[in-house]
């Protein structure tokens, strides 16, 4: 368990991302009582949630709000529930939320089931 400066240090962001992160339910956080500092578990798949580089099959959130036709907010919802899969890209030219989204196969000869 470290304290948010510590975890945006060790992540390789600053500690206003680690807040806003905490808010939107991308990352969990801990407090003993309300108002007191948040505490970060840095584990191994917290840690997979920072990349350097889009992984493939992840999408930045506008791409990803147009493709499955939700707003953001729907989508950060979604990634809290566990609904879908999200990183955030830490170097590069544009840094942010990249969301995987599943193409759903398309029915045959273009009929429902």
């Amino acid at each position: 368990m470290v304290n948010i400066r510590q975890a945006a240090k060790q992540l390789g962001v600053n500690p206003s991302t680690i807040h806003r992160l905490l808010n939107e339910g991308f990352i969990q956080g801990e407090q003993v009582t309300p108002g007191a500092p948040w505490q970060i578990r840095l584990t191994d798949e917290l840690r997979e949630k920072f990349a350097e580089q889009t992984p493939t099959g992840f999408l930045p959130m506008i791409e990803a709000t147009r493709k499955l036709g939700i707003t953001r907010q729907t989508v950060l919802q979604r990634v809290k529930r566990g609904e879908l899969e999200a990183v955030l890209v830490i170097k590069g030219k544009r840094k942010g939320l990249r969301i995987k989204v599943i193409e759903a196969p398309l029915p045959l000869f273009g009929l429902d089931s």
